[in-house]
């Protein structure tokens, strides 16, 4: 488990790469694909970089089984355009989407659970449009879609669960990193709130215990973050071009205490104060054994691309 000085350590090193990507780059020894667990890419067209990541864990093919239905999981929440960085980047679904097809799924679900109106939601992120482009099913989570399911968590014991994901060989799950109002960040995790109904604000008093429970329930077979742009303020909304940077950047990973530990060290500049406090959702995930915070150990890659 990371300790509160291990853990920022990591971060620190996260935010020097971040910022110096050609220095870190330089002194990483290559990793053939496939003996890697956590790539980043940055750099290049988002379409290139998403299969560029995936190509170094592997490939699709590595995950996906012949006649799998797929639910892929971004952030549709809310009714925000690609550039506000409130819902995941198209491009980053419908490349997704396309790889999961040609690895030979035989059905792909796109969908979320939004907190404004679905239908406008799904239209101005460009998220349908893409998905559907790419030959994916965008459905909207009707209510009778939810069944209650016991989800064995130490908080969330049972809870209404999207059927299309419960039933779905596997998930792969797609989120934005974005600041967000109460947990600081909104990352891999947090994401798969939006695989589930009911009164979703009740969840909020013990945040990180239930997207912990969340996320040990689902299990995605794959995470990939998209940092092409993020939200640095005023999350998860959003208010004004003025909080999104471009970063260029996708994660990849099986492990998403990786990702997210990740994607915190992209927002050291955000106020945040170095106290592993204020992100609690890592350390339990740990003791849960989802996963590690240590993602620039072993089996880690980055690549830039021109």
């Amino acid at each position: 488990m990371a300790t509160r000085r291990t853990f920022f350590k990591v971060l620190g090193a996260g935010a020097a790469w971040a910022l110096s990507p050609s220095t870190r780059l330089s002194s990483m020894p290559s990793i053939p694909d496939g003996n890697i667990d956590f790539a980043v890419v940055r750099g290049g067209d988002v379409a290139t970089a998403v299969k560029k990541a995936v190509s170094m864990l592997g490939g699709m093919e590595k995950f996906i089984d012949k006649g799998d239905v797929v639910f892929v999981k971004p952030n549709i929440s809310w009714d925000r355009k690609p550039e506000q960085a409130a819902t995941t980047n198209p491009v980053v679904v419908e490349t997704v989407v396309s790889l999961v097809l040609a690895a030979g799924a035989k059905k792909v679900i796109v969908a979320d659970n939004t907190c404004n109106d679905a239908r406008r939601s799904y239209k101005r992120s460009g998220i349908r449009d893409a998905a559907e482009k790419a030959g994916a099913e965008v459905p909207y989570m009707e209510a009778r879609k939810f069944v209650k399911k016991d989800l064995g968590g130490d908080v969330l014991k049972q809870w209404e669960v999207y059927r299309g994901a419960e039933e779905a060989d596997k998930i792969i799950n797609l989120p934005v990193a974005k600041h967000h109002g109460l947990s600081n960040v909104t990352l891999s995790m947090k994401n798969l709130m939006g695989l589930i109904g009911g009164r979703r604000d009740l969840l909020h008093q013990k945040l990180p215990e239930c997207i912990v429970d969340l996320t040990a329930y689902f299990k995605p077979d794959l995470t990939i973050l998209d940092a092409v742009r993020i939200l640095k303020a005023n999350g998860p909304q959003g208010s004004t071009l003025k909080d999104v940077v471009r970063m260029d950047t996708i994660a990849a990973s099986t492990d998403p205490v990786k990702i997210d530990a990740f994607g915190i060290s992209l927002f050291t500049d955000a106020g945040f104060d170095n106290d592993l406090a204020l992100f609690p959702h890592i350390s339990l995930a740990e003791k849960k054994g989802l996963g590690t915070a240590d993602f620039a150990g072993k089996g880690y890659q980055e690549i830039k691309l021109g």
